[in-house]
């Protein structure tokens, strides 16, 4: 009978997702790891007639997870500007404070060419005008996709650090995220049963990132129970039917007295029968830093959990 409804929910998300399958490009367009075609191993500039200089200055990211590896490793100094999603408190996955420093820029080819650029990087996405406009003036592009593990990520940091030449920095990035990783590593060996679950339904299944993080930080991702793909839609239906032993969502917010609040009064009374914790949206969409912030707050939350038991 398990085998039977596993089958059924198995053929109904495979019918969903060509229905949600732009909403999984989108989450993936905005993260990020360094296309390779370069003598770097995970470096790549888009028009190879156009080189990055030795040490750029005028540096211009038309993505968020960009700005936050820029925090990171370049001076500021370095940079012209950086993208609009990094004002905006909700969607940034740098600091605000550090952020509302450099003029923001929507990507369009009349906002960066007005920023002088030496060196423009961004996401694997990016509008057909906006690069032949680059191309055609000779300014340097280096495009980002999405890292498929931590290895992919420490290698993106490298890379991104020699183009901007800041070794240093991003050498000290990488330990600061083994450092993290470290912390995070659960004293016992217990799988407990978890699921990342977005507001909209999206989750993170095997051979994802998070899927990863979740496994570092002593999780065992239960995706896999309800059918899903890699990336994949569970409604709340399926999800009140059959709840995990924790649940981890962007919708959940902490309230005054810091007890955590349901975005959805059906998450509310599910939460009477399982642990349900915050996990900020940005944390899907990014790696590099932001990596620190995720073992961190799953390690917090499974210590919480045992203590709990």
């Amino acid at each position: 009978m398990k085998h039977d409804a596993a089958a059924v929910l198995s053929r109904f998300h495979r019918g969903r997702l060509a229905a949600v399958s732009l909403l999984v490009v989108a989450v993936m367009a905005v993260a990020i790891m360094i296309w390779v075609r370069s003598p770097l191993a995970g470096a790549e500039v888009a028009d190879a007639k156009a080189q990055p200089p030795a040490h750029p200055t005028r540096i211009v990211s038309i993505n968020p997870c960009v700005d936050a590896l820029l925090m990171q490793l370049a001076d500021s100094d370095q940079i012209a500007a950086i993208s609009h999603y990094s004002h905006d408190k909700e969607a940034s996955s740098a600091s605000l404070e550090w952020a509302l420093q450099f003029p923001a820029t929507s990507g369009t080819a009349e906002e960066i060419l007005a920023m002088r650029p030496d060196l423009v990087v961004a996401s694997s996405h990016v509008a057909i005008p906006t690069e032949r406009a680059l191309e055609r003036l000779g300014i340097p592009l280096v495009k980002l996709i999405i890292p498929q593990s931590v290895a992919e990520s420490r290698q993106q940091i490298t890379d991104l650090a020699h183009i901007i030449d800041q070794q240093d920095r991003g050498e000290q990035l990488n330990q600061n995220i083994d450092d993290a990783f470290e912390r995070a590593k659960p004293a016992d060996d217990e799988k407990i049963p978890a699921l990342i679950w977005r507001r909209g339904g999206l989750v993170p299944g095997e051979g994802t990132l998070p899927d990863e993080l979740l496994r570092w930080t002593g999780f065992a991702n239960v995706s896999k129970d309800y059918g899903l793909a890699q990336w994949d839609v569970l409604t709340l239906e399926h999800l009140v039917n059959r709840p995990p032993r924790l649940l981890f969502s962007d919708g959940v917010r902490i309230g005054s007295d810091g007890q955590p609040v349901m975005p959805h009064p059906v998450l509310e009374k599910l939460s009477d029968r399982i642990t349900i914790a915050r996990y900020p949206e940005r944390l899907l969409h990014c790696a590099g830093p932001t990596l620190i912030d995720a073992v961190t707050i799953l390690s917090a939350e499974r210590r919480k959990y045992k203590g709990a038991l």
